[in-house]
């Protein structure tokens, strides 16, 4: 199938597909006489995974190296389990630092809440993340 039809298959658009191809996502697909890349049906299925794992945070040197795996003939799913557990570890942490900031910028906000310019200090860039 020409890169179109795929990426109306996949839902993607054809420059993604290029730039898939480019990372070494996607295998470089055969030509036809005319030059035109001519891919096989599975590669809609290869898409979809790129995509899923994409929308899962994991990274594309990561899903490369899935995809080489799989690839060899190798099932991956002990390498997707531990990049979903690294990254779900990476996820609760920054939810755990947002949520600090959350309450830093609270505490801020209500202390702005009392500032007026006049009883901020000359001295003072700003009173209010000063004490």
């Amino acid at each position: 199938m020409r890169i179109g039809e795929l990426a109306r298959t996949a839902a993607v658009s054809t420059k993604t597909i290029r730039f898939y191809e480019q990372a070494g996502l996607l295998p470089e697909p055969p030509r036809t006489s005319s030059g035109y890349r001519d891919y096989c049906p599975d590669t809609a299925h290869r898409l979809e995974f790129v995509r899923t794992a994409q929308a899962a945070g994991i990274a594309l040197a990561d899903i490369r190296d899935i995809l080489a795996l799989r690839d060899t003939g190798q099932a991956p799913c002990e390498r997707v389990s531990e990049l979903i557990d690294r990254h779900l570890g990476n996820v609760r942490r920054r939810i755990a630092d947002l949520r600090a900031t959350e309450h830093a910028l609270d505490q801020l906000k209500a202390r702005a809440s009392t500032y007026t310019a006049a009883s901020c200090a000359a001295t003072a860039v700003c009173g209010i993340f000063t004490r």
